[in-house]
């Protein structure tokens, strides 16, 4: 999680996209971190993304993270071909948000469908953005759903 100013806080303003490109680093300094932190990219099989959103700011800015965040993932991890699932709420300080997780391949695999509960205990302030990605190193303990397995996975499309 990376908390950041939210420029917009506070005020509507009709040109946010270009937001997006201001947060591309950010989303790769955390995608590499993430897939260090799991002993590299062969490791990882599951990810997603969120935003928190502090309470003067809408749930449009939490959506630039869309872009900033999958794709760096994406890139990190050898073009990945699922799209990355996410989630994102106007919160007060110490919201929580559940963010989505699915195969990075495929994300019809249903032993990868999952989530990880997300907060911080002095954030997103008023102000503030809470950017978040999230990988994995395996599926569900025990998962047992059917549906795609893994070696089945063709990876053609990102679901399948």
């Amino acid at each position: 999680m990376a908390v950041v100013k939210n420029p917009f806080a506070g005020r509507y303003e009709p040109d946010i996209q270009w937001f997006m490109e201001d947060l591309k680093p950010l989303g790769a300094q955390m995608s590499d971190r993430l897939v260090d932190m799991l002993g590299g990219a062969s490791k990882v099989e599951g990810y997603g993304k969120g935003t928190l959103i502090g309470a003067t700011g809408e749930i449009e800015h939490g959506a630039l993270w869309h872009a900033p965040g999958g794709h760096a993932m994406r890139v990190c991890l050898n073009d990945a071909r699922a799209i990355v699932p996410s989630s994102k709420k106007v919160t007060g300080i110490g919201g929580r948000l559940d963010i989505p997780i699915t195969h990075i391949n495929a994300s019809y695999v249903r032993s990868h469908f999952d989530s990880m509960e997300v907060g911080c205990n002095d954030a997103p302030r008023a102000d503030e953005l809470a950017f978040v990605l999230v990988m994995t190193s395996g599926s569900r303990v025990h998962a047992r759903s059917g549906g795609l397995a893994v070696e089945d996975i063709k990876g053609e499309d990102g679901l399948r």
